[in-house]
């Protein structure tokens, strides 16, 4: 992670954006503020941005519009602000990539706690590092995962793309290959914390994956849901 991460937040409530960006920078952080999807668009082309804090409700172009179009131009991670109980909007959310999302109305201290989290996540995992010789490689099913490159190939030797989220979901089903993982057991291990009785971020993170790995449906069983229990990844796995 950088020393001082920059953090582009995007909200229509001016009161927020200041109180953030106060409480950010007094925390060793380089912030941006915009308060609708026009001036998010300008700022994005001025900045380099290590995350960003995305209000769901924006006049105009909405916050899903403004993720989906952000996705396409760069793996950055996301941290969207939904209301208190629109768990419609947080699925939808976590759908288009988001990495985190924190209801409002919310404490600064805990998107402090957030962003940090998925930026440990997402820091320093482009490259393996020189001189490393414990580099694993995890392959199942003709697949294969670098930890190190933070990186998934299919079958024919193609990556293919993964959040920040997706990538450490995968990560902890490969290493625990064959053993029945819990959601609250997920959500501990990928962000330290309970699951709420509507969380279903790790549901919708399973689904993504089970998406990206189906290979015209023959993988589709790859990742199996326990009744009851969680989930699985059943398949064996190589460790290299």
């Amino acid at each position: 992670m950088d020393a001082t991460p920059h953090i582009l937040i995007v909200d229509d409530d001016r009161e927020i954006r200041d109180l953030l960006a106060r409480f950010l920078e007094k925390n060793q952080m380089r912030v941006t503020t915009a308060r609708d999807g026009r001036e998010a668009r300008r700022a994005w082309v001025n900045g380099h941005y290590q995350l960003v804090v995305l209000d769901l409700m924006l006049p105009g172009e909405t916050g899903l519009d403004l993720a989906r179009w952000m996705r396409t131009q760069a793996p950055i991670p996301i941290v969207m602000l939904t209301a208190m109980g629109e768990e419609t909007d947080r699925i939808i959310g976590l759908e288009m990539g988001a990495d985190d999302y924190v209801s409002k109305p919310f404490s600064p201290r805990e998107l402090l706690a957030r962003i940090r989290a998925v930026l440990r996540r997402t820091a320093d995992h482009t490259e393996p590092k020189a001189g490393d010789s414990n580099v694993r490689i995890y392959r199942f099913s003709g697949w294969t995962l670098e930890p190190a490159r933070r990186r998934l190939l299919n079958p024919a030797g193609t990556e293919i793309p993964l959040t920040g989220g997706e990538f450490d979901l995968l990560l902890a089903l490969v290493d625990r290959a064959n053993r029945v993982l819990t959601r609250d057991m997920l959500l501990d291990l990928l962000r330290g914390r309970q699951a709420g009785p509507f969380d279903r971020a790790i549901d919708v993170a399973i689904s993504r994956l089970r998406r990206k790995l189906e290979d015209d449906g023959h993988n589709a069983q790859l990742i199996k849901t326990v009744r009851g229990g969680g989930y699985v990844l059943a398949t064996p796995v190589e460790r290299l």
